[in-house]
């Protein structure tokens, strides 16, 4: 999953990243590689995931991890080239979702691009330059469903569909808003920037993030995301930076301090998971224990073909115990004694925690 970071110049973009990164780099269980200048892996957060390596003492636990692209900072005029625009439209396609940071507070010692804080404007902004990125894409795709149309009937359809896209968001609307096609089904080749799932992101300052609900500004972010249908997570940048820096029991004993039950960076990569349909199912063993990322609704052979090409072709079964099932009988071969262990067949949809071991021969 790869998930992209935008927001306007000083709201705290990467600040916020660098946190993230910092995460991955102090993740015993996932050694942090940075692919590019700008681009980082943090674990996600399983406490499932952990307490199968209390049980099994493996030799690897190896964390599902996200991907986290900081792309580059958007000035008005983006989708017309404007500062680094182009290449801030072109990173963007490549990612799964976006997350938008929104600067939540007032600060004298740090300039804000626009002169002043004001979220809405902020979203506003970078919703229409997407908009009108994806304008122009969808006027090429137009002119050229036309063209094959006089050959092939059926670019009458696809002409009429983008047509009634681009005049939605010629009313400066996402295409993630409109529902007379459903865009993303009927035509998965068209990647369209304002069509991707957004987390926003409201980064305010220690005070605020110990008590969001009081900030006008984060129920101004708030009040909009709702409109699109939206997921808002409270920030600190700053805080997430320090927080980075921690191990386990020191981090939990800072959350504590300020009165939140997990850091802003932990609730921003479940919400990912949430926004996507993801789940994870997890293996165990003396050798290693492991999260997998999978798509809600995969079916068993699928889910194996995970992990090696070769358990997907040769699947025979899957050998699958409930993580809550698990827990409570302490061990596998209690678990197996009390018949909680099934065999699943190739029909079998995995479900989010399941403790699976494939059979499978090639």
């Amino acid at each position: 999953m790869k998930l992209g970071i935008v927001g306007l110049p000083n709201v705290g973009k990467s600040t916020l990243f660098n946190a993230i990164t910092n995460a991955g780099a102090e993740s015993a269980n996932y050694p942090f590689c940075t692919i590019d200048p700008n681009v980082g892996m943090v674990a996600v957060p399983d406490a499932r995931l952990d307490r199968l390596s209390e049980m099994y003492h493996p030799k690897k636990t190896t964390p599902a991890v996200i991907e986290f692209v900081d792309i580059a900072g958007l000035v008005k005029g983006a989708s017309r080239g404007e500062g680094l625009g182009n290449k801030f439209l072109g990173n963007i396609r490549m990612t799964d979702a976006i997350v938008h940071v929104v600067r939540c507070f007032d600060d004298d010692n740090v300039i804000h691009v626009e002169g002043s804080t004001d979220p809405v404007r902020d979203m506003d902004t970078i919703d229409l330059e997407l908009v009108m990125a994806d304008l122009e894409m969808v006027e090429r795709r137009i002119d050229k469903a036309k063209k094959a149309a006089k050959g092939d009937k059926k670019f009458l359809q696809e002409t009429a569909d983008f047509e009634g896209l681009r005049d939605w968001l010629n009313d400066g609307k996402s295409a993630r808003s409109y529902t007379e096609v459903d865009i993303a089904a009927e035509y998965p080749d068209c990647e369209l920037l304002s069509l991707k799932p957004v987390i926003y992101a409201a980064n305010l300052d220690e005070d605020g993030f110990s008590d969001p609900a009081a900030v006008p500004y984060y129920r101004q972010v708030e009040e909009r995301a709702k409109e699109q249908g939206a997921q808002v997570i409270p920030v600190c940048a700053k805080l997430e930076a320090e927080i980075a820096q921690l191990d386990g029991e020191e981090k939990q004993m800072f959350l504590d301090d300020l009165g939140v039950a997990e850091s802003g960076l932990d609730r921003l990569v479940k919400a990912s998971y949430t926004l996507l349909g993801l789940i994870s199912y997890l293996t165990s063993g003396e050798d290693e224990c492991r999260a997998w990322t999978i798509t809600r609704g995969t079916k068993a052979p699928q889910a194996a073909g995970k992990i090696h090409s070769d358990f997907e072709r040769g699947f025979i079964r899957a050998e699958v115990v409930a993580y809550d099932d698990l827990m409570a009988c302490g061990a596998m071969s209690a678990a197996r004694e009390k018949g909680l262990i099934r065999s699943e067949g190739k029909e079998y949809v995995v479900q989010d925690g399941d403790i699976i071991l494939f059979r499978f021969n090639v």
